[in-house]
């Protein structure tokens, strides 16, 4: 099968590369029941060396830049509360955290989860984490640039391999909330 975007020597549909995924993103793979059938959801296997984006394109290709976007974990604090939160921008730009991110999630503050908390909570490696496979309790905060594209390419739970998916996805997944201006 060819890469509906960039161009990598294997690429597979995600229902038949399970095995390749972290379990929290296999079985929502598996379960899927999106707008978008689940094999349009594409695996690309990637060099885990090569998996944070700066890397990444130079080895890939940097028109990959502007249809790549990066799923990161937050926390927001107020009261002694933790609210857990995914972020999904493009890659090209930074998460808004303590104006978008905070306003959002009603937090005091708000802050980059620790590499720890991000990892254990998501069952994901870090440095792939992706909005697949997210605890199905946590909000997930999309830039509205993303949902826009066609293809984005994402993490796959694992820093090797990344998935290609359809923009709109992201808009249907559990406790999505579309944000313009989300990343900046």
């Amino acid at each position: 099968m060819r890469a509906p975007i960039g161009d990598f020597d294997h690429a597979t549909p995600a229902p038949d590369s399970l095995d390749a995924l972290t379990r929290p993103v296999a079985d929502a793979v598996r379960h899927w029941r999106g707008s978008v059938p689940a094999d349009r959801i594409v695996y690309v296997d990637t060099e885990p060396e090569w998996a944070d984006t700066a890397v990444f394109l130079e080895h890939y290709g940097k028109d990959l830049l502007d249809r790549s976007a990066n799923c990161v974990v937050v926390a927001g604090k107020r009261g002694g509360e933790t609210t857990l939160a995914a972020c999904l921008v493009l890659s090209a730009t930074r998460v808004d955290v303590n104006g978008a991110v905070r306003r959002h999630l009603g937090a005091r503050k708000a802050s980059f989860a620790p590499m720890g908390t991000a990892t254990e909570e998501t069952g994901m490696e870090y440095g792939g984490i992706t909005p697949i496979g997210l605890p199905s309790d946590w909000p997930l905060l999309v830039d509205s640039a993303v949902v826009d594209l066609p293809y984005v390419l994402v993490g796959s739970g694992r820093r090797r391999g990344k998935l290609l998916v359809p923009g709109k996805v992201f808009a249907e997944l559990p406790n999505a909330v579309v944000l313009e201006g989300l990343g900046v």
